[in-house]
């Protein structure tokens, strides 16, 4: 099997600048202002990616990338660019594509599930502090030892009431649990619900596998999320391709050293990654992107700045093309200065001036070599793209989402027993009243003192029927489903139970809904 070829990414006269195959996942970056052509320079890497058989992701934030799927042609602009550039053989051609969307309506449906998401990266799209995101831990605690499956915002909000009515029964246990905090989370989930969480939250939710894709003739298919509406929410919008991110990095094996990416994950808007992010969030984000390329994928943050991405993320990131930055005040100043600070220098450039001075399309570009060292930084032009440039009409985006090799896999949503059936059948349960003692055969019929009923047999309450306890004192809580024990058996710990439960979860859709995304593993202690 030969070697995939090098990507050419730019040109200025004889100098050619390849990004190489096997370096693509030490990562990368796009940058440079508003309108200086960071979307063409994505297009052309997720399309030279696709050619060379590695499917791509990557989120449409304004609406014009879907055109990736049809050739392109009739552009003066990009004939001309293949003039100057003295691009021979260059033939135009689209990209095997599938669409996705939140809201399902530009492409297939992206879901989902409560306990998938974790309650760390749900902290933040609740926006909640320190004390409130500690409730939320415990919550999603409760729920998982007591095999109440979170999938949709309905079973969220029927746990929360849960929790918040019997708070003080888990208070021994779990320590308080404010039912200030709990009324702060239901509101923020009732705004969160208006932004679109209502469809986001639920099954079937979607398959990571599906991302790894390539068509009959061996070509990656481009994975395009159409982000224009859900970038009204942006604090969604970030959590959601986070989210995606650390999935991918928990499933996917080991891998080593490859020939060339399994998957390519373009993150634009990355800046909205960071805004406003906890302490022990941004920890787990730079501890994935320094992993995740040991699992074969190679993350490329498009933002229009360096500066808005944190200093051990952007040390990470070894293939650089930087497009033109203003300097229209003091403050645009020293950004343009730090961020040619960035390369590895070239004694022929005048890195910060020539950064203010680079025309549309033309940027200053560092990629790493065979020995994984970033090259010295040239001024360059980027090639043009293969396909069409701008969005495509809405007949064609139909007939390729329905024409998509997922098609009818995600477009109806299932609504399986969970938390809110199981909580909802138990409070309606009529409560049972003991057996009456059977009068004696020879006792008197008329009107007789009755004799006085038999003790009832002492009924275990909550946390009796969880942990196989006597009598218990939480009698007032809703109970739920339990299993009967034999008389002599000894109550298990509860370690036990919870081991017993997960072993018998393993493997099973169940399991896979109760237990943590790696997010959340990692902040826990646990893995899927």
């Amino acid at each position: 099997m030969s070697s995939p070829e090098p990507i050419l990414v730019a040109r200025r006269a004889s100098t050619e600048l390849f990004l190489l195959p096997e370096m693509a996942n030490r990562h990368g970056l796009i940058a440079g202002a508003t309108g200086t052509g960071k979307t063409v320079t994505l297009q052309v890497l997720a399309e030279s990616f696709s050619a060379m058989g590695v499917p791509v992701f990557m989120a449409d934030v304004k609406g014009d990338l879907a055109g990736i799927s049809q050739a392109g042609g009739g552009n003066p602009k990009i004939q001309a660019r293949i003039k100057e550039l003295k691009l021979e053989g260059f033939a135009f051609g689209g990209s095997p594509v599938t669409f996705w969307d939140v809201f399902g309506q530009n492409g297939h449906p992206v879901r989902a599930t409560i306990s998938e998401m974790g309650p760390l990266l749900l902290a933040r799209l609740l926006n909640l502090n320190d004390v409130q995101a500690g409730v939320l831990n415990l919550v999603f605690r409760i729920a998982d030892e007591n095999g109440l499956l979170l999938l949709d915002t309905k079973d969220f909000r029927a746990m929360l009431q849960y929790v918040g009515d019997n708070a003080s029964a888990f208070q021994t246990q779990y320590g308080n649990i404010s039912s200030a905090s709990i009324g702060a989370i239901q509101r923020n989930l009732l705004a969160l619900e208006q932004q679109g969480a209502d469809k986001f939250f639920g099954e079937p939710a979607l398959n990571l596998d599906d991302f790894m894709q390539t068509d009959a003739q061996g070509r990656g298919v481009v994975n395009i999320l159409a982000a224009d509406k859900l970038m009204q929410a942006p604090k969604v919008y970030a959590t959601l391709l986070l989210w995606m991110l650390s999935e991918l990095f928990e499933r996917l094996p080991e891998a080593g050293d490859l020939p060339k990416p399994k998957l390519v994950f373009f993150f634009d808007e990355a800046h909205l990654l960071f805004n406003d992010i906890s302490p022990a969030l941004l920890e787990k984000i730079e501890q994935v992107v320094r992993l995740v390329r040991s699992k074969g994928v190679g993350i490329y943050f498009v933002t229009q700045n360096p500066r808005d991405l944190p200093d051990n993320v952007l040390g990470q990131l070894g293939n650089r093309v930087q497009h033109a930055l203003r300097a229209f005040t003091p403050r645009d100043q020293k950004a343009v200065q730090a961020a040619a600070e960035t390369f590895r220098q070239n004694p022929k450039l005048e890195t910060a001036t020539v950064l203010t001075e680079l025309g549309v399309g033309e940027a200053l570009v560092s990629l790493l070599d065979e020995k994984g060292q970033p090259s010295v930084v040239e001024r360059a032009l980027i090639c043009p793209p293969r396909s069409q440039v701008g969005p495509i009409l809405p007949q064609q985006r139909q007939h390729l989402i329905q024409s998509s090799i997922v098609f009818g896999a995600y477009e109806t949503m299932i609504d399986r027993e969970s938390a809110y059936e199981r909580l909802t059948q138990a409070h309606a349960a009529p409560m049972q009243t003991p057996a009456r003692a059977p009068a004696p055969s020879g006792g008197t019929t008329g009107g007789g003192a009755q004799p006085a009923p038999a003790p009832a047999e002492e009924k275990p309450g909550f946390w009796g029927s969880i942990f196989g306890g006597g009598g218990g004192t939480a009698s007032s809580l809703p109970p739920l489903p339990t299993r009967t024990r034999s008389v002599g058996r000894q109550p298990d710990s509860m370690a036990t139970i919870f081991a017993k439960s997960a072993v018998r979860t393993v493997g099973s859709s169940i399991g896979r809904e109760i237990i943590r995304g790696v997010l959340g593993s990692i902040f826990s202690g646990r893995r899927r």
